[in-house]
C-alpha cells in the first residue's frame, strides 16, 4: 500500500516526526493491503492559549485527518489513533510494542479529546544510561505524557550511577566521563523538542550553584566551601559550612552576605542561556532542619524568604524579556505558607506540590475538613505523613496563590518496591489523578527511577492513561495492558500480582511503622506460597524457544525476585536482624548477577538504596 502523508510547509518538526510514525506503523499495519492511503496533519491552535492538548482523528478507508491544537497534539493524536486501532504500547522497551494487521476497511475512526489536565509528566530518578533514557522519551507521548524533567543542570549523577556501576559490586565500571554528559542532555532534549514534549529543567542544585560549586549531584564535594562564600551559607549550630559536606544540601543564609543576589543572577542567567526550558524548577536545598539560625533569618521565615527571592527573579526575567515560566516547590519547610511575602507577578510562576512523606497505600481523599497545619519550629519540623496533614499545607498555599500548580509525586520512586504487584499502586495512582481537580491541581510529573518495570510498567501505564483522560477505568486499563503483555492467559497474571499487592506493604518497606511487626511477617510468608504456587502457570508459557513474550521472561524473574526479598522482609519483621541481613545478601546476590539479562525492567542502584535507608536492613551491603 501507498501511504501518503501531508502537512503544512511550514509544519514545525513534532508534526513531521508525526509523519514518520504515521507512516511507519500504517506501513506495518496495512501491509496486506493495495492502493492508496491519504492523512493530512493539521495544527489548530486554540483561540485561548494554555488549554491543554487537544487532538481530532477523522479516518476512513481512503485516509483522512489527524489534527491537534499543536504540533505535539497532532503526535499525540497519532499515538491515539494507533491505540484505537489495535497497537499497544506498554512499555519504554525495545521489543514490547503490539502492531495488528489491519484491512483498510477497520480504519474507520472519528472522535476529538481534549487531555485532562495539562501538565503529565516524569522526572529522571535512578540509574540511567544514555539508552534508557532515549527509549523512555520515545515511549512518553505513546503513553500520553507531554512532558519531561531532567533533574540538575543535567543528568550527570543519574548517569554516573549508571555507568560505575554503582552499589553492583559484580559489575566493572564502565568509561565514563563528565564530558560526555552535556552531549547526552543535548542529545534528550532533541529528542524531547523533535516531540514536541515541554522541557521541564534544574530544581536542585542552586544552592550549592551559589556556593561556587558545579552541585550536580546529591555526592559530597571534594573541595572545602571557601572563606569568601562562607557568609552565604546558613548558620546552622553555630557553624557555617556544607551540611554534611553536600553543597546541593546546604541551605543560604539571605539574611548575611548576598546570597540573594547570587542566587537570582544564577537562575537569570542560566534561563538566559536556555531559552529552550519550558518551565525552569527553582529549588532550594535537598534536606530539612538544617535552615538558617542567624538573628537576621530568624526574624523571618524560610518561606518568606523563598518568595522574596522568587520575586527578585522574576524582576531579573522580566528586565531581559524573559517568559521562562519558573516552578516553585511546597516541600519540607517550604510546605508552611509564608507569613507576610506573596509572589508579586503570579502569572510567571508554577506551584509545584511535593507530599514526599505522604502514604501509598491509599489515593488522596475526599476534600474535607483538614487539620490545622502545625507551627513552625525552625530545624525541629516533622513531615507530614497522613494524606490530610499533607493536603492543609497544600491548601495552605492555595489560599496566597490562584495560579498553574500540579503534583509532584513519588509512587514510583521508593513506594512501589514495596507492592510486589503493581496492581494497588496502579489503583492508587488512578485514584489520586481523579482527585486532582477538586485539589485545585492541573496535573502530575512523577519523580521516579525510568526502570520501574518489575513486574511490568502497569502504573505508569495508568497515570499516563488516566492524566489523558480522567475518566479511564482503571479495571479496563488492566485488561488492555495485561492481555497485551500476556496473551490470553493474562487473567491468571492480574489475579496472581492483585493477590501480591493485597500481602504487600508499600508503607513497610518505606521505613513507615515499626520494624518488627508479626503481621507483616505472616504476609512474607503467604506471599512465599503464592509465588510458589504459580510456578506452573510460568511454566505453561515457556517454550523450546524462550518466553512467549517479554513480560513472561520479566514475570518469571520477578518471581525469584520476590521470593528473595520477601524472606528477608520476614526475617526483618520477625526481629531476626542476622537472619534478615543473610537473606538480604542473597536478594543482593541474585539482582546483581541479574542486571545485564533486566537492565531496563529493574533499577539495582535504587532497589539497593531504598533498602538499606529506609526498609532498616543493616549489613550484607556488599555481594
Amino acid at each position: 500500500m501507498e501511504i501518503n502523508i501531508t502537512f503544512a510547509p511550514e509544519a514545525g518538526e513534532p508534526v513531521r516526526f508525526a509523519a514518520g510514525e504515521l507512516t511507519a506503523y500504517l506501513g506495518r499495519m496495512l501491509a496486506e493491503e493495495t492502493g492508496t492511503l491519504s492523512v493530512s496533519l493539521e495544527v489548530r491552535p486554540d483561540r485561548e492559549p494554555g488549554l491543554p492538548d487537544w487532538f481530532s482523528v477523522n479516518l476512513e478507508e481512503r485516509g483522512g485527518t489527524v489534527a491537534g491544537n499543536s504540533g505535539r497534539a497532532v503526535l499525540l493524536g497519532v499515538y491515539d489513533c494507533l491505540r484505537r486501532l489495535g497497537c499497544r504500547f506498554p512499555a519504554p522497551v525495545k521489543g514490547c510494542e503490539t502492531v495488528p494487521s489491519l484491512t483498510r476497511q477497520a480504519l474507520a475512526l472519528r472522535y476529538e479529546h481534549r487531555a485532562s489536565f495539562y501538565h503529565r509528566g516524569v522526572c529522571i530518578e535512578g540509574a540511567d544510561s544514555r539508552e534508557n533514557l532515549l527509549d523512555f522519551i520515545d515511549w512518553l507521548p505513546k503513553a500520553g505524557y507531554n512532558s519531561f524533567f531532567l533533574q540538575f543542570r543535567t543528568p550527570y549523577a543519574f548517569f554516573k550511577r549508571w555507568y560505575l556501576h554503582e552499589r553492583n559490586p559484580l559489575r566493572k565500571a564502565e568509561p565514563f566521563s563528565p564530558a560526555d554528559v552535556p552531549v547526552w542532555t543535548e542529545e534528550a532534549e532533541g529528542a524531547l523538542k523533535r516531540r514536541g514534549l515541554l522541557l521541564h529543567k534544574v530544581g536542585h542544585g542552586w544552592t550549592g550553584a551559589a556556593l561556587g560549586f558545579d552541585a550536580q549531584s546529591w555526592d559530597a564535594d571534594p573541595e572545602p566551601l571557601s572563606e569568601e562564600k562562607r557568609p552565604l551559607a546558613a548558620q546552622v549550630d553555630g557553624v557555617r559550612g556544607l551540611y554534611k559536606g553536600v553543597s546541593a544540601n546546604t541551605n543560604l543564609c539571605f539574611r548575611n552576605g548576598d546570597a540573594a543576589e547570587v542566587f537570582a543572577a544564577l537562575v537569570a542567567d542560566y534561563a538566559q542561556a536556555h531559552p529552550g526550558v519550558d518551565y525552569l524548577h527553582v529549588w532550594l536545598a535537598d534536606t530539612y532542619n538544617n535552615v538558617c539560625e542567624c538573628e537576621g533569618c530568624r526574624a523571618t521565615t524560610l518561606s518568606d524568604q523563598y518568595v522574596e527571592l522568587l520575586n527578585e527573579i522574576d524582576r531579573r526575567l522580566t528586565a531581559q524579556g524573559l517568559d521562562t515560566k519558573i516552578v516553585f516547590l511546597l516541600y519540607q519547610e517550604l510546605l508552611w505558607p509564608p507569613v507576610k511575602a506573596r509572589l508579586t507577578n503570579p502569572e510567571r510562576f508554577v506551584l509545584m506540590f511535593a507530599p514526599i512523606s505522604r502514604t501509598f497505600e491509599q489515593s488522596y481523599p475526599a476534600v474535607g475538613e483538614l487539620p490545622p497545619i502545625p507551627a513552625y519550629e525552625r530545624n525541629r519540623i516533622e513531615l507530614p505523613t497522613s494524606l490530610e496533614e499533607n493536603l492543609a499545607f497544600l491548601r495552605g498555599w492555595q489560599r496566597q496563590f490562584a495560579g498553574d500548580s500540579f503534583v509532584y509525586d513519588y509512587p514510583l520512586g521508593r513506594a512501589h518496591y514495596g507492592d510486589f504487584g503493581y496492581v494497588k499502586l496502579a489503583r492508587v495512582v488512578s485514584g489520586d489523578v481523579k482527585r486532582l481537580k477538586q485539589l485545585g491541581l492541573n496535573g502530575y510529573i512523577s519523580c521516579q527511577e525510568l526502570r520501574s518495570g518489575l513486574p511490568n510498567f502497569f502504573p505508569n501505564y495508568v497515570l499516563g492513561r488516566t492524566l489523558m483522560d480522567e475518566r479511564a477505568d482503571v479495571n479496563e486499563l488492566m485488561a488492555e495492558y495485561f492481555s497485551a503483555a500476556y496473551g490470553e492467559d493474562w487473567p491468571a497474571v492480574a489475579d496472581y500480582l492483585f493477590q501480591l499487592s493485597g500481602l504487600s506493604s508499600t508503607d513497610y518497606v518505606n521505613g513507615k511503622g515499626p520494624r518488627t511487626d508479626q503481621d507483616m511477617a505472616a504476609r512474607m510468608e503467604a506471599v512465599r506460597e503464592l509465588c510458589l504456587d504459580f510456578t506452573p502457570t510460568l511454566d505453561a508459557h515457556r517454550t523450546p524457544q524462550g518466553w512467549q513474550t517479554p513480560f513472561w521472561a520479566a514475570l518469571d524473574y520477578h518471581r525469584a525476585y520476590v521470593l528473595k526479598l520477601s524472606r528477608a522482609l520476614r526475617h526483618l519483621a520477625l526481629g531476626e536482624a542476622e537472619k534478615a541481613a543473610e537473606s538480604r545478601r542473597a536478594f543482593l546476590e541474585l539482582i546483581c548477577e541479574k542486571e545485564p539479562d533486566f537492565q531496563p525492567w529493574l533499577d539495582v542502584y535504587r532497589v539497593l538504596e531504598v533498602t538499606e535507608n529506609y526498609t532498616g536492613f543493616r549489613g550484607g551491603a556488599e555481594a
